[in-house]
Order: structure tokens, then sequence, then C-alpha cells
């Protein structure tokens, strides 16, 4: 029998774990729910991980958490079924099913759900050499940032036609998606279970080009129109850009204010346009707005990196808050509450 675990000795992701696995799942689901994909993930790993869970462990994590214990839990199941359930319903299904993927097959997982567990430059350097098709399904099966960070590593000639090609990727037929997933299995040395699965579009170029840096962007789409202008504005109308925050109403612009500090804020305005810069203005209390004007004027010349560093950082806080709903991303490919 293993050796009980010091349950102080657990890290904070599976304190989490055991805490959430003693509320059941409907309580689990309504808090996973607050939380963005990578934090999911990461508990959702450590839920998959965790064995051997003693009462001494969860009355540790319960008193961490100061709230009370009921005497029956959720942790007689098997750690899988729960995973898969409680992810299912926080999530939905279609959400939840590449997610669950990640983090029950892991490091065992081989093909195309085995590149989401390696580093870009590694997932680069595998497929540089690959026909751009192959290269586009690849990235259109990767998480949005994920994608984004690969193609950055891929030759520039290659970037524009890249996305040309996932913004017009229909989908894949299963038995070409197999032979994809049998390719890359030999390269990582496994086997692997083919999965049918829609990939690409315009949506999924969009996407991906989000999570680029600003300049590595603008010079794939300035490839993109060279080719095909049409697809380019349908890409462009679909991208969230950091001057697309113009279009977030003002109670998500106060609520997206309160989550960031005034040092990014600053920078990123500095490469603003005035429209932004005037939201901004509008949804402070007057003596801050003063104050943001008076710093961004002494602010002086910075480096355009700096600003397309924080624009970034303030882009992905958004989009954690739209994907908590507490924020809506107007604009480009946003919906209008009524």
């Amino acid at each position: 029998m293993a050796e009980a675990k010091d349950p102080s000795k657990y890290t904070g992701a599976e304190r989490v774990a055991i805490f959430l696995m003693s509320i059941g799942e409907a309580s689990a689901s309504e808090v996973l729910r607050h939380m963005g994909p990578k934090e999911v993930q990461k508990i959702g790993t450590a839920m998959a991980s965790l064995e051997r869970i003693s009462r001494r462990d969860i009355d540790y994590v319960l008193k961490l958490f100061s709230e009370a214990v009921h005497e029956h839990t959720s942790l007689g199941i098997g750690a899988e079924d729960y995973v898969r359930s409680v992810l299912t319903s926080a999530l939905g299904e279609d959400k939840a099913s590449g997610l669950i993927d990640r983090i029950l097959l892991g490091r065992n997982s081989k093909g195309l759900e085995a590149l989401k567990w390696l580093d870009p430059r590694a997932i680069a350097e595998m497929i540089r050499h690959e026909h751009p098709q192959i290269v586009a399904i690849v990235l259109s099966h990767l998480d949005a940032d994920q994608a984004a960070e690969t193609l950055a590593f891929l030759p520039e000639r290659m970037q524009s036609d890249i996305i040309l090609r996932i913004a017009t990727l229909d989908g894949v037929q299963p038995a070409a998606l197999h032979e994809l997933d049998e390719i890359l299995e030999r390269q990582l040395s496994g086997k692997s279970t083919a999965k049918s699965s829609m990939v690409g579009g315009v949506q999924t170029a969009a996407n991906i080009l989000n999570f680029m840096d600003a300049s590595q962007g603008t010079a794939v789409m300035a490839g993109v129109t060279q080719v095909d202008e049409d697809l380019s504005e349908r890409i462009q109308e679909l991208m969230f850009v950091f001057d697309s925050l113009v279009d977030v109403d003002d109670r998500g612009i106060q609520t997206l204010l309160r989550e960031i500090s005034t040092d990014q804020l600053v920078l990123a305005l500095k490469g603003a346009d005035d429209a932004l810069k005037d939201k901004v203005f509008k949804n402070m209390s007057k003596r801050a707005a003063e104050m943001l004007r008076e710093d961004l004027a002494a602010k002086g010349p910075v480096r355009l990196s700096d600003v397309e560093s924080a624009q970034k950082d303030i882009l992905a806080t958004a989009r954690r808050l739209a994907e908590s709903g507490d924020i809506v991303l107007g604009g480009a490919g946003g919906e209008t509450l009524i």
C-alpha cells in the first residue's frame, strides 16, 4: 500500500481538487464555471491524478477553506468518471470534450492530442517541413494561443499561406484525419485512436491571429490580403484587437478597468486611438481620468514592443472576463444583448 501523503504537501491545485471533489458534482460545476480554461485544466488534471484521499486530507483542506463538510462526498466514484461528469456539466459537452482528453490522456495521448502537451517551438520544428495544408490542419486542432505561438516559430514566408488555408478549411474527413494522426503518431513513437473533427474556418484563423504579436499579425494579414482581399476582410471582421475595446459597453469597460493596473493601462493607451481613450476616460471618475491624462502626457516616448505587450495582457484579461461571463466583447464577432 502506498504511504499516505502528508496533507500539507498538497499543491494549491490539488487542494482545490480535493475540495471540489468533496462538495459534489453540481456545486463543483458551479465553481468551475467562474474559472478560465487554463485554471479548469490545471484543477481537472489534479482531480484525475489524486488517489487514496483520506479523511485527514479532506479535513485539512476543508479547514483551509474554512468550510464545513457533510458526511457524504463524491469521492467514492472513479476519478475519471467524476472529471468527465463535472467538466461536461460546467462547460457543456462541446467545450469539455477536448479538455477532458487533454486531462485524462495527458502524457499518454498520442498523435494530434499529444501535440497539445508540447512546447510550441517543438511543434513548429516537427511540422515545418510538412505540406502547408497539413500544417493548417494541425494548427486548427490546437488551442488558439498555442497555435499562435507555433505559427510564430514557422518561417514568415509560410505564415500567410497557412492562415489562408485555415480560414478556408471546412473540416477534415475521418480517413484523412486518421492518416495524419498516424503520421504524427510515428513521429512521437506511439499509437493513437483517431477522431473525426471539424476544424478550421475563418473564426479559427481570426482566433489564432488574435493571440499573435501585433507586428506578426499585421505581416500575416498583409500576405493574406494580397492573395484574397475578401477573405482578409472576413478574418479582420472576426478579430478582436485592442482598439475593438471601444465597442465594449460601459459596464464592461468599468469591470475591465478594475482588473488592470494603471501602469499597464498607461502603456497600452499610448498606442490606442482617441476613440478608445475617450471611452476609458468616460468610464472613470473625473479625478481618476485627469490623473490618467497627466500620466499619459508625462510618460513620453515608449517602445512599441512595450505598448503591444501591455495591450496583449489587457486583451487576455478581457477574454478571461468574457469567458467567465463578466463582460461581453462587442463589435466584431460579438452579439448584442437585449
